[in-house]
């Protein structure tokens, strides 16, 4: 299903509930978003303003909206909402305002071929010049393929809440990717990944102010827990964060590059203004950190402490110009 604003549309407010795609191939499909160095493949479920004139507005409301089954995925994205964007990924056009996007159960496989760098697609894609008051995901999300994202954000949502479990199985996969702006995030069910450089959490691009999860949990090698390449607020996590792989490859903004499956990284250029962890900070491993820090983290409380097991890994390391004050945290290392 597609509904698109080109040609002579100009203005328009869609009122969509209880769409059930069961079976779709949308990799044929043309026209593709980019940005941040790959394309996007349209969804199952396609809501979308091609028109480059910003005078030219869409609203909606979308609710509880399905795609694909665990044995017949969508082929392509799932459900996919977005405005005009530029090269870059940036909405600078027609835009459409969403005012409650609620999901139901998806599943999908973008068939991209294994370690392609330059195309993705998601389970539920908000694209660029899409503005969303609150997202719900209410079932689960689950992708099978390489590069496919679970939950992805190149626009502007206010509050994203995911009420069931967040679950990528294909390589290069991310249970939760922010590109855009994002007030609240609130992954109140377990991500999991289990394909080689396929990750969590990662705060690539764009703003979050507040971010809770249940926990997260990778298996694959250079599959990174969490990461933070941008400043933001309030990160907590009430269980724990676990990574048991160690290094392989993984997309990175258009490029393979080789990773290692650290459970929490802050790069050079991000921060954290409170970090909670209800549970430990864990990685299984060879040769793998465990707790990276290059930026800089504010109040720190981890309860379950910060662990390594693999061989030749260790628990922590801090760069020479990070900020992170561990004092009383339980930090243990193998011998």
């Amino acid at each position: 299903m597609v509904i698109l604003a080109e040609d002579r549309v100009r203005a328009g407010h869609v009122q969509a509930e209880n769409v059930r795609v069961i079976t779709a191939d949308v990799r044929g499909r043309f026209h593709r978003p980019h940005g941040f160095g790959v394309d996007a493949l349209q969804g199952g479920f396609t809501l979308w303003n091609r028109q480059a004139d910003p005078e030219v507005k869409l609203t909606a409301e979308l609710l509880d909206i399905s795609a694909g089954t665990e044995a017949q995925p969508v082929y392509g994205s799932g459900i996919f909402v977005g405005g005009h964007g530029d090269q870059d990924g940036h909405g600078d056009g027609g835009t459409v305002h969403v005012t409650l996007l609620r999901t139901g159960e998806v599943h999908t496989d973008g068939a991209i071929p294994a370690r392609t760098p330059d195309l993705i697609s998601g389970g539920v894609f908000v694209i660029s010049g899409a503005t969303v008051d609150v997202v719900q995901s209410t079932g689960p999300v689950t992708t099978y393929g390489p590069n496919d994202m679970v939950l992805d954000n190149w626009g502007s949502v206010g509050t994203w809440t995911a009420t069931a479990a967040v679950t990528s199985h294909g390589p290069s996969g991310i249970g939760f990717v922010n590109f855009g702006e994002l007030d609240t995030l609130d992954v109140r069910a377990p991500i999991v990944t289990t394909g080689n450089g396929a990750r969590g959490f990662n705060l690539y691009d764009g703003t979050l102010r507040d971010a809770r999860f249940q926990s997260i949990r990778t298996t694959g090698d250079g599959s990174i827990g969490i990461q933070i390449s941008k400043p933001m607020g309030r990160l907590a996590v009430d269980g724990d964060v676990a990574t048991s792989g160690g290094e392989g490859l993984s997309l990175v903004k258009g490029v393979q590059m080789t990773l290692k499956a650290i459970a929490l990284s802050i790069t050079a250029g991000g921060s954290v203004d409170a970090l909670a962890i209800g549970g430990k900070l864990a990685s299984g491993g060879t040769n793998v950190v465990t707790l990276e820090v290059e930026g800089r983290s504010g109040e720190v409380s981890i309860t379950g402490g910060v662990e390594a097991t693999g061989t030749g890994s260790v628990a922590v390391s801090i760069g020479d110009d990070a900020a992170i004050d561990l004092e009383g945290i339980d930090i243990r290392s193998p011998e």
